[in-house]
Parts: C-alpha cells; structure tokens; sequence
C-alpha cells in the first residue's frame, strides 16, 4: 500500500509544496469568560516534530487550548504564531478528534468519502484510509454501529485523509478499553512517525509516558512547566506536577 495513498506520505514531502506553518510561537495567551481568566499569560513554543501532551488536572484549561489553536475559539488577548500564516490556511492544515467522535449518519465509507470530496482529495484513498486503522471490512455498515473504539478509529482516518501538518487530539482514549487504546496509539504514533506533529490531550499516565516527546502541564489556567518527557516523568520541576503524578488532587 503507498504512503501517499492512505495520505501518511512523510509531512517533510507534504510542506516541501508550501512554507510549513511550523514551528508554533504562543505569547500572553489569555481567554476569559465575563469576569473569569480560564487561560492565563499562556506561552510557549513548539517545533516542527514530535508529540506534545498536555496535562494537568480537569478545569486546568487543556482542552480550550486546544481549540485557541486550532481556531475553534478566538483568545481575549495574545499571540498564536503558526509561522506568520492565516487563520485560514492554519485550520485547513489542521485536523481535531475529540472525546467524543461526531460522526455523519451515513456509511462508514461515506464519512471518509465525504471528506475526500470536500477537501478536493483523491477520492480513490478511502478503502486504503479505512484499511490502514482497521476498518475495511466494516465500510459499508452505518457508521452509527461502530462500538466506540471503531468509531475513535473512523473519526481518526477521516483527519489523516485531510493530509494535517498538526493533529490535535482531546482524550480520545478516555473510556475505550486497553486494546483500544493501543489501537488507537499505534495509528497516532504511526502519523507522529512519518512526520505530522500531534499535540495531544491525556489524563492517562501510562499513555503520555509511552508516547510523549514533551509535556505541557497545566494548572488553573497557567503553564506549571513544560519539559522533555524524558524529564518530566522521574522529576518533574513544580510542585503541581509532583502532586499530579503521585495521585494527589491539584486544584
């Protein structure tokens, strides 16, 4: 099967076409909500390779970082830098699965053809998408009747058929079992590996350890550290994330 068919030829050879929206530059982030600061002078940067997980405790703001990235949302105040490229051109270089996958009511098929056409894709890539995360024999069965594993790993082969420079993901793992989750971590690390940079939502420990090439930890708000994974794990720098790792609740 060609890479370039399933649309996980190497993300090096998708960005020689154009300037590569990487690497990723955020300043002063800040998201309120009436009188509330959700985020909170966020700042960091982020290069063209590798998984980032971001962590931290529920209501830390991981998740509506995410869409401030992604341009779901638009920040009160600060800076999101994808190497000077529009909003635009940024989101359609993207691709976001969240917990909950939002699937068409049709075949399964039809949700990868569906994309293929709106994005102006080869439209011949569908059965190799579907094959790639396991879901060939299925792709005539309504969609809806996917048990929620298969249906993370759909909504998965729908963002790849995009062809995404970045991939976010928000817990996608969160209530599927352990062959799932590792299903599911095999086709990320595989994408992660021919070049498309994962930025990727977890509570799951042994997950961020088996996968993470950084962590960005987030507590009420603010960034407690962000550090190699191969750091953060055996002695992490701030208190918070002590406290996280060793099963203390951190508000």
């Amino acid at each position: 099967m060609s890479d370039a068919l399933i649309g996980l030829a190497p993300a090096a050879a998708r960005r020689a076409q154009s300037a590569a929206i990487l690497p990723l530059a955020v300043r002063d982030l800040v998201l309120r909500f009436r009188e509330a600061t959700v985020l909170d002078r966020i700042s960091f940067d982020l290069g063209g390779t590798g998984c980032t997980m971001v962590m931290g405790p529920n209501g830390s703001g991981k998740s509506l970082l995410l869409k401030l990235l992604h341009g779901l949302m638009q920040p009160s105040e600060g800076q999101i830098d994808w190497t000077g490229h529009s909003a635009t051109d940024v989101t359609a270089r993207q691709a976001l699965v969240f917990q909950k996958p939002v699937l068409l009511r049709r075949s399964v098929a039809a949700n990868i053809d569906f994309v293929l056409k709106a994005r102006g894709k080869d439209p011949g890539r569908c059965d190799a998408l579907l094959d790639h995360v396991g879901l060939g024999h299925k792709a005539l069965q309504p969609a809806r009747l996917l048990s929620g594993g298969e249906a993370q790993r759909l909504a998965l082969a729908r963002a790849l058929a995009t062809d995404p420079e970045v991939l976010f993901l928000d817990e996608p793992t969160a209530s599927l079992d352990p062959a799932s989750v590792l299903a599911i971590e095999s086709i990320v690390g595989d994408a992660r590996d021919r070049g498309v940079r994962i930025i990727f939502v977890t509570h799951d420990m042994g997950q961020a350890r088996r996968m993470a090439n950084d962590v960005l930890f987030l507590q009420r708000g603010r960034i407690a550290e962000h550090t190699r994974a191969a750091d953060f794990f055996p002695e992490p720098r701030s208190q918070a994330a002590r406290d996280y790792l060793n099963g203390r609740i951190v508000v």
